[in-house]
């Protein structure tokens, strides 16, 4: 399940170098991208972009919808999480390890199903129809999401593939992968994170096998759609379905972080599940939201072929616990190929213990940019994916300082703090300056904002 719908604004920018996997073909639509000062190949703007996308074996048309980046797209196939003795891995393994032991069905094999290498590449319909997301739900935004064409996109969550996997006739199971959203820049967020998605569909015999003098109660009803329940269930089946969806949730993060551990749950929405909750650990003395859930939209189960069951789904994102878990300051580390970073992992066992161990922390340099806005629809979004295709993780952060709207003009102006740190070696003010100039140039080119450098 979608964990947020917390997406930013999509730029038609620059590639970087593509992974083997990824192949650009067919003839250039224009030539904005070419920078006339010289930027490091690793973080430059470079040639534009093409009307044919090659990703995973399969070739995509390109069409007034495609604005996934070759940044983007040379991540599409890296799979962290099955990457042995990574901390994406680790966690992975340790979900799995708890549902496995923890739930077992009748035939003695674990209850639950895992996927975890189902392609990051789906369909609209897949990533939005099939869950019930209004046309008009501000998460389809061109500007939201990383699409190929109008068909096909890089999905922004593993609810993606619920349907498909209902439809095969699964009760339960968990999907990991790759996800891909928009965000803004800062050590917690990267376009590139991975979930783990868990459904559960129950029979009425299966929901009320251990409920006392359960005669007579049903799941069904032709009701009223509450806060608390959707029209088609019963107050008692959804009771029961949120009941057991909460205790799976606090005994996995109970066995993954310890006793003791305080958790929370607040009210909150997702188009594809009624009603719907986010879970809060309480981390260091700070209440941090480390998964979503709910009892699934009945028109989804539906609709997949399951019409006799109701069930409940819940999303958690990967890097949230083993930044927790590991105490990793930097969600950039988790693509670093810095070994200082990855023996800290290879452990005998999924359970042992780890405290990460800091790399030596280089400083920071800090640049600011200020430029006056285009008449036309700006978003800040827009200059974050541009600053991340240029700077890439040299980019640790990036605030909006100053907002200043001209008395007479009227014109606005955008001040931003970019602050660049390598994770594994020192910088220096001559290659910080080329990769900032060519932010600067980038923006004026693509962004049609009036400089003030």
């Amino acid at each position: 399940m979608a964990m947020l719908w917390k997406f930013m604004r999509v730029a038609k920018y620059s590639k970087t170098a593509l992974s083997p996997k990824v192949k650009v073909r067919g003839i250039p639509t224009h030539s904005r991208h070419s920078s006339s000062k010289s930027v490091p190949s690793d973080f430059a703007a470079n040639t534009p972009c093409s009307n044919t996308v090659e990703l995973l074996g399969k070739a995509y048309p390109q069409d007034d919808y495609s604005n996934v980046t070759e940044k983007i797209l040379s991540k599409v196939g890296k799979n962290l999480h099955n990457k042995k003795h990574h901390p994406l891995w680790l966690i992975k393994e340790q979900v799995k390890d708890h549902f496995y032991k923890q739930y077992i069905g009748r035939r003695g094999t674990p209850l639950f199903s895992v996927y975890d290498g189902l392609s990051p590449v789906v369909t609209v319909q897949q990533n939005f129809d099939s869950l019930l997301i209004p046309q008009n739900h501000v998460s389809r935004r061109k500007e939201d999401n990383y699409y190929l064409n109008r068909d096909h996109m890089l999905r922004a969550h593993t609810s993606a593939h619920q349907w498909d996997l209902i439809h095969s006739g699964l009760d339960a199971f968990l999907a990991v992968g790759d996800v891909y959203r928009r965000d803004t820049i800062d050590n917690t967020h990267y376009p590139v994170f991975h979930q783990m998605e868990g459904v559960r569909l129950f029979s009425c015999h299966e929901l009320f096998s251990n409920i006392k003098d359960a005669e007579g109660l049903q799941m069904f009803e032709q009701g009223h759609r509450t806060a608390h329940k959707q029209e088609c269930h019963t107050m008692e089946a959804v009771r029961l379905v949120e009941f057991n969806l909460k205790q799976v949730l606090t005994k996995l993060v109970t066995h993954i972080f310890g006793d003791g551990l305080q958790v929370r749950w607040v009210d909150c929405y997702f188009p594809f599940t009624h009603p719907s909750f986010e879970m809060e650990i309480n981390f260091q003395g700070e209440w941090m939201e480390v998964l979503g859930c709910g009892v699934m939209e009945q028109q989804l189960v539906n609709s997949a072929g399951a019409q006799d069951k109701i069930g409940w789904a819940f999303g958690l994102g990967l890097e949230r616990l083993a930044m927790i878990l590991y105490d990793i300051p930097d969600i950039r580390l988790f693509w670093s190929e810095d070994e200082r970073f990855l023996k800290q992992f290879i452990v005998p066992h999924i359970w042992q213990k780890i405290k990460f161990q800091p790399l030596s922390r280089y400083p920071p340099l800090i640049n600011d940019i200020s430029f006056w806005l285009p008449s036309e629809t700006y978003s800040k979004n827009d200059f974050y994916d541009l600053a991340r295709t240029i700077g890439g993780d040299l980019i640790e952060k990036i605030v909006l300082v100053d907002e200043f709207t001209h008395p007479k003009t009227k014109k606005v102006s955008h001040c931003y703090r970019i602050i660049y740190r390598h994770p594994e070696r020192t910088l220096t003010q001559d290659e910080v300056h080329r990769i900032h100039q060519a932010i600067e140039e980038s923006s004026v080119r693509e962004l049609g904002v009036e400089g003030r450098f």
